[in-house]
């Protein structure tokens, strides 16, 4: 059987769903002096043809630089427009703002080019490739210039695409490799996870994020395999405004969001009797890359919201690993990942979800460890035979507002490098906020507000190179709290992360300025 890949996916659609609303595009009206919400429509069929036509038009822009099929192009760009050819992409986010760092990802991913958002052009110079400015697709002549056939790869172990991780490590992402044999699988995996609430009706969903993610990218793979229409919203934490409009002209049935944004629905809906009706007529309402709050979780379960964690089941946190793909999950022997997860059950067996080599979504080899299995270091505990409950995660990272990665181990590190003589002691947090902040306990006595931009000073080259989500470049980021006063474990005297925000919440909120009763 032939390789599936996302173009045989929307070939496939096109041909099936052709009249059928694939996207609704955000537009912005003005009545009576207020913006107005409201979409256009995109169906199945215009949507193949403008993928076509974007690819004839940069099928010809390439061959003009001498840029070979099947090469490696860098794309930089936004991900949340409707725009987008022959060649194996490299997203970037915008969020990743440093060309250096950009340059740098591409040398490892051997591109030849990059496509770059017209924002970026003042600061993209030195680029040791041929660099293209993005152009909107419907303000460009129509090429007329011949498409090969849609074909499948040569080896399952040819690259498709090239993602990167969403936080830093020693100061740069990491290369997400995908492989079409590994796409292959993804495309089975999306096609039982977006299986629509009622049979024959259209499902219509939202889009999480950036397509310039991967987690956006499989959540598209998997609508199209359905016919299912997916609303742009104006931004990715967008109003609860904004989501009864999307309910009532768009006809959304399934929230897809990170929890972070949908936490504010939630909340939203304890005081606006329309968002809780709306939220309660939702066929399901999914949640992804953290935790809920514990007090929004609850109030989502007395409110009979059908809420789901990972597209497991209405009304269901438990996960169940999807038919055909090979799993383990396998007790850690880590302390520090018992001393974090105490407070859900001290009782509790932890078990990190492992996903197997011989598993077809196993991700590259590259990112594997020393067994040759992924651990994924999402930890869990088994409720009953076959399911599971998420506990959390066991290593030194944490997500921001939108599910980002951080990298907290290289900043802590790197304050004690650059500030041993100021600092005794420290410790990142910021789960579920816009970036991280900084607790420091003082070595010796000095001034708090010159012990903070001390800190800022000495690492801002640092923070330079890193993720806009992961940098601390403003002293008021930076808490000084007394010596010995940061939780720490009992056995090792390590430092709790979560202890430290449960600690210090009424500081962290007025950082971050926010209400602590919110």
């Amino acid at each position: 059987m032939p390789l599936r890949t996302h173009l045989t996916v929307l070939k496939w659609s096109a041909a099936l769903y052709a009249d059928s609303v694939v996207f609704k595009i955000p537009k912005t009206v003005s009545s009576n002096g207020q913006a107005q919400h409201q979409w256009d429509d995109v169906t199945y069929r215009d949507f193949l043809l403008d993928v076509e036509r974007s690819a004839r038009y940069w099928k010809s822009i390439l061959a003009k630089e001498n840029i070979s099929q099947r090469s490696v192009v860098g794309l930089w760009l936004g991900g949340m427009t409707y725009m987008d050819s022959r060649i194996h992409p490299q997203l970037f986010s915008l969020r990743l703002p440093s060309p250096e760092i950009i340059f740098e990802l591409m040398h490892r991913a051997g591109a030849k080019a990059l496509i770059y958002d017209v924002s970026y052009a003042s600061i993209v110079h030195g680029c040791y490739v041929t660099t293209l400015t993005a152009v909107d697709i419907f303000s460009a002549p129509d090429v007329q210039v011949s498409l090969a056939a849609v074909i499948a790869p040569e080896s399952r172990d040819d690259i498709a695409m090239v993602f990167h991780t969403s936080g830093s490590t020693s100061g740069s992402p990491k290369l997400v490799t995908c492989t079409y044999g590994w796409l292959d699988t993804i495309v089975a995996k999306a096609n039982t996870i977006g299986v629509p609430c009622r049979p024959g009706r259209q499902d219509v969903i939202v889009s999480m994020g950036s397509m310039c993610h991967i987690g956006q990218t499989l959540t598209l793979i998997s609508a199209l395999q359905h016919g299912t229409c997916t609303i742009q919203p104006t931004q990715i934490a967008f109003s609860s405004d904004e989501l009864v409009q999307m309910v009532r002209q768009c006809g959304l049935n399934r929230l897809m969001q990170f929890a972070t944004f949908l936490s504010i629905h939630l909340r939203n809906s304890r005081h606006d009797p329309n968002v809780l009706t709306l939220l309660k007529g939702l066929d399901e309402v999914l949640f992804a890359g953290l935790a809920l709050p514990q007090e929004d979780e609850e109030w989502a379960r007395c409110g009979a919201m059908l809420i789901s964690a990972g597209g497991q089941g209405s009304n269901s946190l438990f996960l169940r690993p999807i038919e055909g793909t090979k799993y383990a999950f396998v007790p850690i022997t880590s302390s520090s990942a018992g001393d974090e997860a105490t407070h859900y059950n001290a009782n509790t067996v932890l078990l990190e979800l492992v996903i197997l080599s011989d598993s077809g979504d196993c991700p590259h080899p590259s990112l594997r460890q020393k067994d040759g299995h992924f651990h994924t270091g999402d930890l869990f505990s088994e409720v009953a035979p076959g399911s599971y409950l998420f506990r959390g995660r066991d290593d030194d990272w944490i997500k921001s507002e939108n599910s980002l990665r951080c990298d907290t181990r290289a900043i802590e590190d790197n304050v004690r490098a650059t500030c041993g003589d100021l600092v005794a002691e420290c410790v990142v947090v910021g789960y579920g906020k816009p970036s991280p902040a900084l607790f420091v306990e003082p070595k010796g006595e000095i001034e708090g507000e010159k012990l903070r931009k001390d800190i800022i000073r000495r690492t801002r080259h640092f923070h330079s190179r890193r993720y806009m989500h992961e940098r601390i470049v403003d002293p008021k980021f930076v808490v000084v709290v007394p010596k010995g006063t940061l939780p720490r474990t009992a056995t090792k005297g390590n430092i709790r992360r979560r202890a430290v925000e449960e600690k210090f919440k009424i500081e962290l909120d007025r950082v971050y300025g926010t209400n602590s009763k919110a």
